[in-house]
């Protein structure tokens, strides 16, 4: 067991949870994992931890779904926060498309060409607009 300095998460911790001294445990799936199809699955996706002393349950929890945690198990990935992008350069995010390519979302100052933006997002293996026009874009690089 682990005792966290607050409130827990993981399985094996101390839950803590208003003053809770039950550990917290993960629920067994009846699906395996997927993501060698279509990643990341459900499997992988879905919190599988409670306690049973209070009742806490991570799938029901607002704040692990507030904070937009993904959960490969044994461990958690909280996703970034989306930023504000500067339209004064070329600036853009990126996000998961396939499991070979990757979805380029940004902005441009005016007067920036389509292969302007392209030198700066390519994947690996090149890429396509899916969207180009004012002053924003939406290009999927090829990466594997």
């Amino acid at each position: 067991m682990i005792a966290c300095e607050e409130v827990c998460f993981e399985a094996g911790e101390i839950c803590g949870r208003k003053g809770c001294k039950g550990v917290i445990q993960q629920r067994d799936s009846d699906r395996g994992c997927s993501c060698h199809i279509n990643p990341p699955c459900s499997y992988c996706t879905t919190p599988r931890e409670y306690c049973d002393a209070c009742g806490w349950d991570a799938e029901d929890d607002l704040v692990v779904q507030a904070e937009g945690a993904i959960y490969f198990a044994p461990y958690v990935h909280v996703e970034k926060v989306r930023r504000v992008l500067d339209p004064s350069k070329i600036d853009y995010t990126i996000s998961m498309h396939s499991n070979s390519s990757q979805k380029v979302e940004g902005v441009y100052p005016p007067g920036t060409t389509r292969k302007d933006v392209e030198a700066k997002v390519e994947g690996t293996f090149g890429g396509r607009f899916e969207h180009f026009g004012g002053g924003k874009f939406t290009y999927i690089a090829y990466t594997d």
